[in-house]
This record gives structure tokens, C-alpha cells and sequence, in this order.
């Protein structure tokens, strides 16, 4: 019995234990979505993954990069290619196998805005980066971004580290939502992305992927790395 038990794969091991009473322990503490408001008392939402049932498949980057890379053709803009690069939501592969889906955290302090040294526009009162008024996502002003940096070094120190630089010292990475209705979520073969309301309470948000990869396999295999 116990040789056959160390066998089974995470994957086998999840889908095993999910069907059980303790399944719902294993998907509370891992998949479940949190609401809260900001200051203004209004929902934020945002993804939220289920790392029970992410497979790592990476179907989330190439549905994101092409649908936020349009090319033209013939007149027409069409969904890009699906670079997984341009992907603004990353796997990152761990091993013992675990894989972890990352994506803008919607952060309410927004500490990569507040990094930003751009001052703020007289009449806007945005700096290069700021926050959408509908969604709370972060935009970027390429017009008056400088390249600097501080926001994808602020990201990677406090938060996920999401956001990087392009050759120019852009910031790219940051989640836009696609307008309200993220194609990651939409095209997820195994249902393990959620776009729902979200709050600091438990679960991983603004958690870097070592961080998440670290709790997972001592949850799943009680191996610390």
C-alpha cells in the first residue's frame, strides 16, 4: 500500500484526495476566491488561480499574448501569434511538480505606482504608471514612462514580481483584465483560473512564485525547499 502511494503523481494524488471529505479542506485553503472593497467601497476582482487543478499547460500565456498582441493583416487586427514572452500571466515550473500561474495582484497600495518617480499630470494627477477608474488595474503611460525600473524592482521585492522591462526599460506584465473579461480565464481547460472579487485574507495573493511553490510541496509532498 505504501509503496503504490508514492507512486501516484500530484496530479493523481489531488484528484484522489479531492473526492474525499478533505477535498474540501485541499480546495479551500488553495483554490478559493476572497472579496473585500478598497477605500472607496467598491469590489475589486481580479484572477485567481486553483493550484489544484492547474496542469501547467500554458494554454492562460498563449491566449493573453495573443489576444493583447494584435497584428495587422490585410486591414484587419487579428489575435497575435501567442508568444508566450508577451504573456501578461507567467507558469513558472517547480520541481517537486508543482506548477504556479502568476499574474498582477491588483494590489490596493499599489506600491509599483508609488515607486513610480514620474511626477503626477496637472490635470490627470497620473504619474506613467496609474490605475484604471473601472477595473483598479495598472496602466502605463509609455509616453512618459522613463524606463526606469523602480516598479518592476518594487514588484519583485514586495509583491510577486511580475512586472518586467523590455529592451527599452518598459514595463510589461501588468494585468489588464482584457477589459473586463480575461481570455485566460475563459479558454482555462480545467477550469483552474476564476475572475472573482478579491481580498488580503489567506490564500496567495501578492505571494512571490517561490513563495507559493515553497507551501505547496510541503502541502503536497511535506518536502521544504
Amino acid at each position: 500500500m505504501e509503496e503504490n502511494y508514492k507512486q501516484l503523481s500530484r496530479r493523481d494524488f489531488m484528484r484522489t484526495f479531492a473526492i474525499g471529505a478533505g477535498g474540501i479542506i485541499l480546495l479551500g485553503n488553495y483554490g478559493v476566491a476572497y472579496g473585500w472593497t478598497d477605500s472607496d467601497k467598491k469590489t475589486i476582482r481580479g484572477i485567481i488561480v486553483d493550484f489544484t487543478k492547474c496542469t501547467g499547460c500554458r494554454t492562460c500565456e498563449t491566449v493573453c499574448s495573443g489576444f493583447n498582441n494584435l497584428v495587422e493583416v490585410k486591414g484587419e487586427m487579428l489575435n497575435g501569434l501567442g508568444n508566450p514572452y508577451l504573456s501578461n500571466i507567467k507558469v513558472h515550473w517547480f520541481n517537486p511538480d508543482v506548477d504556479v500561474p502568476m499574474v498582477c495582484s491588483v494590489c490596493e497600495d499599489s506600491p509599483c505606482i508609488n515607486a513610480c518617480p514620474v511626477r503626477p499630470d496637472q490635470i490627470t494627477g497620473r504619474k506613467a504608471l496609474y490605475k484604471d477608474e473601472n477595473l483598479h488595474t495598472v496602466l502605463c503611460d509609455m509616453e512618459r514612462c522613463i524606463g526606469c525600473g523602480l516598479c518592476a524592482r518594487t514588484c519583485k521585492e514586495q509583491r510577486t514580481g511580475v512586472i518586467y522591462q523590455d529592451e527599452d526599460g518598459k514595463p510589461h506584465g501588468i494585468c489588464n483584465l482584457c477589459n473586463g473579461d480575461p481570455k485566460c480565464v475563459k479558454y482555462c481547460s480545467f477550469d483552474a483560473l476564476s475572475y472573482a472579487e478579491l481580498r488580503d485574507e489567506g490564500g496567495f495573493r501578492k505571494k512571490s512564485p517561490e513563495q507559493i511553490a515553497r507551501e505547496l510541496i510541503m502541502h503536497f509532498y511535506e518536502i521544504e525547499i
